[in-house]
C-alpha cells in the first residue's frame, strides 16, 4: 500500500497483518538507509503480526519501493513522515496504538511519538541518543558536502546524494526535550555488546525519559538484528511488554 508523505512523493509499505485474535497495531521505522525490508523491520513486524499485532512498515523517501529522492530528505521528513504512517493507519481504521524504531528510526520515533496519531507506548531498538550519530556513516564524504554542498555516497550497495541541508538537519536535532516530555509508557532495547551504536545511548535515552519506562539488554544481538533468532525475540519481548498498552 502507499501513502502520502509530508513532502510530497508516496511512501511505499506494507501491512504485516495479524494472525488469529488482534490484539492490536503499531508501525516500524526503519534504520538509516536501510528500508521496510531489512532484517530488523520484517523479521520484528512479522513476529509481532503472528502473535496478533499488525504492523505497517514502510521505505522512506527515495528507498525500496518509494518514490522521490533520499537526498531531498532529512529527520525531520523522517520524523514526519513516521507521525503521517501513524495517520495513515488511524484513518484506515487500524490506528497503530505501537511506535516502534530501530536504530536512526528508534530516534525518529522518539521524536514523531508527540505528534503521532492514536499511539499510546513507544519502543526503541538500538536507537542512538543523539540523530547526529549517523554522521559516522557518511565521515568519507562529509567535507566535500559541506564545501560543494552535497555529495554522491555509497551505502548498502546504493548510491545516494547526500547534501548540507540533510547534516545541517540532523545536528540541530535534540531529542532531550522530546524525551522528557513523552509522556508515554517507553521500552528501550539496546544490545550491550552493539559496536555500531554504543549501549550509553540506550543509557542515556532511559535516564532522561520518565517513569513508565523500561530497558531490556539484548545480549548476544548484533546492532542490525541479523544472527538467528535475534529480531525475533526483540519482537516477543516487546509483544509481552505492550500487551497492556494494546486494544482489548
Amino acid at each position: 500500500m502507499t501513502f502520502k508523505s509530508t513532502s510530497g512523493p508516496m511512501l511505499a509499505g506494507l501491512i504485516d497483518e495479524p494472525e488469529g485474535e488482534v490484539r492490536g497495531w503499531g508501525v516500524f521505522s526503519h534504520g538509516f538507509t536501510l528500508g521496510k525490508d531489512c532484517p530488523a523491520a520484517s523479521r520484528i513486524c512479522k513476529q509481532l503480526a503472528a502473535e496478533g499485532v499488525g504492523m505497517l512498515r514502510f521505505d522512506n523517501l527515495g528507498l525500496g519501493d518509494s518514490e522521490g529522492d533520499w537526498g531531498n530528505g532529512s529527520f525531520t521528513h523522517k520524523v514526519a513522515d513516521t507521525v503521517e504512517a501513524t495517520r495513515f493507519m488511524a484513518d484506515r481504521g487500524t490506528p497503530a496504538e505501537l511506535l516502534i524504531g530501530h536504530s536512526f528510526g528508534g530516534a525518529a520515533v522518539l521524536a514523531a511519538a508527540p505528534d503521532a496519531v492514536g499511539v499510546d507506548a513507544v519502543v526503541t531498538v538500538a536507537a542512538p541518543f543523539e540523530p547526529a550519530h549517523v554522521e559516522h556513516n557518511y565521515d568519507s564524504v562529509l567535507a566535500r558536502v559541506m564545501e560543494d554542498g552535497h555529495a554522491d555516497w555509497m551505502a548498502g550497495g546504493k548510491s545516494l546524494t547526500l547534501r548540507k541541508e540533510f547534516v545541517d538537519d540532523v545536528r540541530r536535532a535534540d531529542l532531550r526535550q522530546r524525551i522528557m516530555q513523552l509522556k508515554l509508557p517507553l521500552l528501550v532495547m539496546h544490545s550491550p555488546t552493539d559496536t555500531t551504536v554504543g549501549i550509553e545511548n540506550a543509557s542515556d535515552i532511559f535516564n532522561t525519559a520518565r517513569h513508565p519506562r523500561s530497558f531490556v539488554a539484548l545480549e548476544g544481538s548484533d546492532h542490525l538484528l541479523t544472527k538467528k533468532g535475534q529480531a525475533q525475540r526483540a519482537a516477543r519481548i516487546i509483544s509481552a511488554w505492550a500487551h497492556q498498552y494494546l486494544i482489548d
